[in-house]
């Protein structure tokens, strides 16, 4: 599935409105249906600052998730939610998101919720009607990550048998979203990346690749790989080298790779992923309040250019926006665009 040239896009999440976290901590203060308006709302908010900026591909946000993929564990049963984070004091780190405790068999009766997600995606993006085509994404964990927060025990033993017991229900919220008419879905598995110095990596690709099986060829596939982001914070190893070759072999049409954070340390591999499939090169470092301008985002496609054919290459931030304080996203968002125009004008690409 081959897409446009220097194409621009996002991860998934992204920031949240002020009030959108304040209603987060009341949810007890309001009735469903001000709580489905609360939703909406937040969906039309993300999608004017992605329409405005002018980005080729753009998300819900994951407005209505309270993280990358906590409101996922949700749907599951069998799983005890933790009520509290283990540490309350002390400088922002990913320890601070504790784990649940797995009481029974797990099952997703309702599904993940992602098709619903999409579907209201939909029915928010049409009102703006003045707004350039532009692709509709859904993003999903992949069930690798999902089990990272989940405690084993006699049933389950390990976080490989967690992760058997997840891929089924992120399998079929693909095959749902396909059916919904989905045509771009990331399956995002950050937990591959950050531990692929030290894991099977072949293993990681065997269990990619059994989660996307029934999809694959019917809707654009993409799956993001990062280092870690919570409070802005990376958590794995930050280097990408040791997913390679074994990654080249994910069913996917993209891949995304974190670069500007990391001053675009191994920007020569971006060559090799190039060769199997479209690379998303991470361009805009979320952990910074450094905005970046223009001519600093065509300075760095242009880098990219040196490694990869326009055709292959897609921009997109680091990872997702939603440890990114909304001014600064919006900013970010909308340089990302105007750089990338910049180097377009110049290779007689049209935007």
């Amino acid at each position: 599935m081959k897409t446009c040239p220097l194409r621009t896009s996002v991860i998934g999440s992204y920031s949240f409105p002020s009030w959108l976290e304040f209603a987060s901590s009341n949810l007890g203060s309001f009735g469903s249906k001000d709580l489905a308006e609360i939703q909406d709302d937040a969906v039309i908010a993300a999608l004017h600052d992605q329409n405005l900026a002018g980005l080729d591909v753009v998300t819900d946000g994951e407005q209505t998730r309270l993280d990358f993929n906590l409101s996922f564990y949700g749907y599951l049963d069998g799983i005890e939610l933790e009520s509290a984070s283990p540490r309350l004091f002390g400088p922002p780190a990913h320890d601070q998101r504790g784990k649940h405790q797995v009481v029974g068999e797990i099952t997703a009766p309702r599904g993940l919720g992602v098709v619903e997600e999409y579907q209201r995606l939909v029915r928010l993006q049409k009102p703006f009607p003045d707004a350039p085509p532009v692709t509709l994404k859904a993003s999903v964990p992949g069930p690798y990550t999902m089990s990272g927060r989940l405690l084993p025990n006699a049933q389950y033993e390990d976080r490989w048998a967690l992760t058997e017991a997840l891929l089924p229900f992120v399998r079929q919220e693909l095959e749902g979203l396909v059916e919904a008419g989905c045509t771009e879905i990331s399956v995002d598995e950050p937990s591959m990346s950050c531990y692929a110095y030290k894991e099977d990596s072949k293993r990681f690709v065997d269990i990619f690749n059994r989660t996307v099986e029934s999809v694959v060829g019917r809707t654009r596939l993409c799956t993001h790989l990062c280092f870690g982001n919570f409070k802005g914070h990376a958590v794995g190893y930050r280097r990408i080298a040791p997913m390679f070759p074994e990654f080249l072999d994910f069913k996917c049409d993209e891949m995304h790779v974190e670069m500007a954070s990391r001053e675009f340390s191994e920007i020569e591999l971006i060559s090799k992923i190039a060769e199997r499939m479209d690379v998303a090169v991470g361009i805009v470092d979320v952990k910074s309040y450094f905005i970046e301008t223009p001519e600093d985002i065509a300075n760095r496609v242009r880098l990219c250019l040196e490694h990869a054919p326009a055709d292959r290459l897609v921009f997109a931030p680091d990872c997702g926006l939603s440890q990114t304080a909304r001014w600064a996203a919006k900013k970010k968002l909308v340089n990302m665009v105007e750089g990338v125009k910049l180097v377009k004008q110049e290779l007689n690409i049209e935007s």
